[in-house]
C-alpha cells in the first residue's frame, strides 16, 4: 500500500451496541470501495473484521480490528470496535487512535446502553460523531422512531442528512436531505442517482427544515441569515455541515441496511469528503521526561510521536503492536525509543492490516496507523518517541475488571505453561488483570465480565495449549481471638535412644484491627534456652498462618511467651516449634476466635432512575452508604462499604440492575469481624473442603 499524506488520510471507528451492524457496515464499505471482491457474513464467520475463532464461534465482535480503505486518493482506515460491555477496553484503546467516530444503531433496537457508552466516550476525548442507522430492511424498523430517540439521548445536534426510500422490506434506496436527489439500489453496492419520489416530500420536507436549523444553531454566521431569509442556500448547508461537524458540534445521520449493502456506498464518500484528516485535529499532548508539558501537531518532519493502542497476539508471528503516529514517521528497520518503558525496540518490517491479513507498508508517517510484529518490550499504551527528546502521551484509560476467578491448569505439572499464557494474554488485554493471592494462595484473574473471561480461557488453549479450570476466588477471610488467656503447650515423647521433649506456656491477648502479630520473650533464669526461644515463636507463627477455626490465617494476636521447660539432652527446635504451635492453638480455643472479613469500599455511578434500586440492593446486602453526590448530567455518584463476600459479583449485579448503565470501581477498606450467624456457616463451608479435600 501507498504512503498517504496526512491531508489524505481519515482515521474512523465503527462503535455502538452489540448486534447493530459494525462488522457489517466494515464489511459493506470495504467492498463497495473495491478493497475485497466479495462481501462476508458475521453469521457464516467470514467477515474481514471477525476473523478470531472467538469472534466466529460467539458471532460477535471481541476484539479491536483494523481495516484500510483506498478510495481515489485518500485513505481511510477503518477500526471496528466490539459492542459487548466486556469488551469495552478496546473502546477505550479505539477513540485514542481516530479523528472520528461512527455510532451505528440498529433501526430495530434504537438507542441501547453502549450506544450512550460510545457516545460519552468520544465526547470525552472530543471526537466528531456521525450516526448511521442501520437495518432499516428489517422487520419493525423505524427511522423516525430511532431519530426520536437519537434526539432525545443526545440532543438537537443530531441532525439527518438522508432520508429512507421505502420502509422495511421494501427499503430500496437513500435519500439525500441536501441534493434531493435519490439513490436506489439493485443488485449492486452503488446506488443509482435520481430525483426524489413523488411520494416522499411530505415526510422529507420536514426533515430538511430540522437539518438546516441545526446548521444554523452551529454558527452565528449562518444563524443570522437563516433567521433574515428564513432558508439557507445548499452550499452553505453542506459548508456549514461539515465545519460543524468537525468541530463537533452536529452529528450527522446517515442510513444504510449493511447486509444488502444499501447507503454503504453513500456513507464511505461522506467518510472521504466531510470527516477532518489527521491535521483538523487539535494538536497531541505531550509530556517530557521533568514532566513539562508540550504539543507536537501532525507533521512528518517532527520527532516522533506514536502511542500503541493495540496488541495483538498472532501465532505465527507473536505479538503484533499496532500504533498511531501523532508527529513524525516511523520506518521498517530502524529503531524508536520507548518512552514509557525507557528501552529501545528495533523495527523490522511495517504493516496495516485488512482483519488477520498483512499489507507491507514503507513507512507509517504522521497522522497514520500502523503495526509491527515482534517487539521486544512494548504493550498497550506505551509511547514511541525519540530517545534524545523522550516524551510521552496521557496513558489510555482503563475501566477496572472487577470479577474474579480462580483458575488453575486442569493438567497437573501445566503450571509454568499457565504463567507464560496468562502473562502473553495480559501483554494483549489491558483490562484483564492477573495477581497470586498470598492470602487464598490461588491464581487470581480478573476481569470484565464472565464473557470476557471465558473468551481468555478459550484463547489460552487455543494459542498456548493450556486447558483451564475455574471457579470464583475465595474470599481472603482471616482469624482474631476474641479475649485473652492463657494455655500449655507440651511435646514429649521420650520412649528410649533420642527423644523429643518441649514445654511453653504463652499467654495470647488481642491487638487492635490492623495490630498484625507482637512476640513477647519474658523466660527468665533460663527454663527454655536462649536458642529454643525463636523456635517456639516460629511454631506460634505457624499455627497462626494455618488458623484455629476455618483455616485462614490468624491476625492482630500479641503472644507472650512466660514459662516453660526443657531436656538437656531430648529438647530441641523441632520440639519446642510444636510445642508453640500447640500452645498457640490450645490458647485462642480458649480465648474463642473471632472470623473477620474484607470490606471494601465502592464507588458507584448510576443515572439518576436506577439510584434507589441501587441503594436499596446495597443495604440488603450488608452494606453501609457513606454519601453521594450529584455528578454529570443525570447522574448520581454513590459511596458505599460493603462485605466483599457479598459484592465478589458486583460486575454482573450493577449490570443487571442499570441494563449496563451503571460503572463502579473498587478497592480493599479494612477487616471486620463477621457476624456469628454467618461466621459458623463459613467455617463449617471451610472444615467441609478440607474433609473432601483430604479424601
Amino acid at each position: 500500500m501507498k504512503t498517504y499524506e496526512a491531508t489524505n488520510i481519515r482515521n474512523v471507528l465503527l462503535a455502538g451496541h452489540g448486534g447493530a451492524g459494525k462488522t457489517s457496515l466494515m464489511e459493506a464499505m470495504l467492498f463497495t470501495a473495491g478493497a475485497i471482491t466479495r462481501m462476508g457474513k458475521v453469521e457464516d464467520g467470514n467477515t474481514v473484521s471477525d476473523h478470531d475463532p472467538e469472534e466466529v464461534r460467539k458471532g460477535i465482535s471481541v476484539s479491536l480490528a483494523l481495516a484500510p480503505v483506498e478510495l481515489g486518493n485518500v485513505k481511510i482506515n477503518l477500526l471496528d470496535a466490539p459492542g459487548y460491555a466486556d469488551f469495552v477496553g478496546d473502546l477505550h484503546s479505539a477513540v485514542r487512535a481516530v479523528d472520528a467516530v461512527i455510532i451505528v444503531v440498529s433501526a430495530v433496537d434504537g438507542v441501547e446502553v453502549q450506544t450512550e457508552v460510545a457516545w460519552e466516550l468520544a465526547a470525552e476525548a472530543g471526537l466528531p460523531r456521525a450516526i448511521v442507522i442501520n437495518k432499516l430492511d428489517r422487520e419493525r424498523a423505524s427511522f423516525e422512531r430511532t431519530l426520536d430517540e437519537l434526539v432525545k439521548s443526545f440532543g438537537t445536534q443530531v441532525a439527518p442528512i438522508q432520508f429512507p426510500v421505502g420502509e422495511e422490506h421494501n427499503f430500496s434506496g437513500v435519500a439525500d436531505l441536501l441534493s434531493e436527489k435519490a439513490y436506489r439500489y439493485g443488485s449492486g453496492a452503488t446506488g443509482e442517482e435520481g430525483d426524489w419520489p413523488d411520494d416522499i416530500h411530505a415526510k422529507a420536507d420536514p426533515f430538511r427544515e430540522k437539518l438546516t436549523e441545526a446548521v444554523a444553531e452551529a454558527d452565528d454566521a449562518l444563524l443570522e441569515k437563516y433567521l433574515d431569509e428564513g432558508t439557507l442556500p445548499e452550499t452553505e448547508v453542506v459548508k456549514g455541515i461539515r465545519a460543524g461537524f468537525v468541530e463537533a458540534k452536529i452529528a450527522p445521520v446517515l442510513i444504510a441496511a449493511a447486509a444488502k449493502p444499501v447507503g454503504a456506498d453513500r456513507i464511505i464518500h461522506f467518510i472521504s469528503d466531510v470527516f477532518p484528516s489527521p491535521l483538523e485535529r487539535p494538536p497531541v499532548r505531550v509530556f517530557t521526561k521533568d514532566g513539562q508539558e508540550e504539543e507536537r501537531t501532525c507533521d512528518a518532519n517532527q520527532p516522533l510521536t506514536a502511542l500503541v493502542f493495540k496488541t495483538v497476539s498472532d501465532p505465527y508471528v507473536g505479538h503484533i503492536t499496532m500504533f498511531r503516529v501523532y508527529s513524525g514517521k516511523v520506518r521498517p528497520d530502524s529503531s524508536v525509543y520507548n518512552a514509557t518503558k525507557g528501552t529501545e525496540e528495533r523495527i523490522g518490517q511495517l504493516f496495516t492490516l485488512q482483519g488477520k491479513e498483512h499489507e507491507t507498508v514503507s513507512e507509517v508517517p504522521a497522522g497514520d496507523i500502523g503495526a509491527v510484529a515482534k517487539l521486544t518490550h512494548t504493550t498497550t499504551g506505551d509511547t514511541f518517541s525519540t530517545k534524545d527528546k523522550p516524551v510521552t502521551v496521557a496513558p489510555i484509560e482503563m475501566p477496572q475488571p472487577l470479577l474474579a476467578f480462580a483458575v488453575e491448569p486442569k493438567t497437573k505439572g501445566d503450571e509454568d505453561k499457565l504463567s507464560t499464557a496468562l502473562a502473553r494474554v495480559r501483554d494483549e488485554d489491558p483490562t484483564l488483570r492477573v495477581e497470586r493471592s498470598e492470602e487464598t494462595h490461588e491464581t487470581v484473574m480478573y476481569g470484565m465480565g464472565e464473557a470476557h473471561l471465558d473468551v481468555v480461557m478459550d484463547r489460552m488453549k487455543r494459542k498456548f495449549g493450556v486447558d483451564v479450570s475455574h471457579r470464583p476466588a475465595k474470599i481472603p477471610y482471616k482469624e482474631t481471638i476474641k479475649g485473652a488467656a492463657k494455655a500449655q503447650g507440651r511435646y514429649v515423647k521420650q520412649s528410649g535412644g533420642h527423644g523429643q521433649y518441649g514445654v511453653c506456656w504463652i499467654e495470647v491477648e488481642p491487638l487492635s484491627h490492623g495490630g498484625g502479630f507482637e512476640f513477647v520473650d519474658k523466660i527468665v533464669g533460663g527454663v527454655i534456652p536462649n536458642q529454643f526461644i525463636p523456635s517456639v515463636e516460629k511454631g506460634v507463627g505457624k499455627a497462626m498462618s494455618e488458623g484455629v477455626a476455618a483455616g485462614y490465617p490468624m491476625v492482630d494476636v500479641k503472644v507472650t511467651l512466660y514459662d516453660g521447660k526443657h531436656h538437656t539432652v531430648d529438647s530441641s527446635d523441632m520440639s519446642f516449634q510444636i510445642a508453640g504451635s500447640m500452645a498457640l492453638r490450645e490458647a485462642a480455643q480458649q480465648a474463642g476466635v473471632a472470623l473477620l472479613e474484607p470490606i471494601v469500599e465502592l464507588d458507584i455511578v448510576v443515572p439518576d432512575a436506577y439510584t434507589g434500586d441501587v441503594m436499596g440492593d446495597l443495604n440488603a446486602e450488608g452494606g453501609k452508604i457513606l454519601g453521594m453526590e450529584q455528578t454529570g448530567a443525570g447522574k448520581q455518584r454513590i459511596r458505599a462499604v460493603a462485605p466483599q463476600a457479598e459484592v465478589a459479583r458486583y460486575a454482573i449485579d450493577l449490570r443487571s440492575m442499570t441494563g449496563g448503565r451503571g460503572s463502579f470501581s473498587m478497592k480493599f477498606s479494612h477487616y471486620e469481624e463477621v457476624p456469628s450467624h454467618l461466621a459458623q456457616k463459613i467455617i463449617d463451608e471451610s472444615q467441609k473442603a478440607k474433609e473432601e479435600a483430604h479424601r
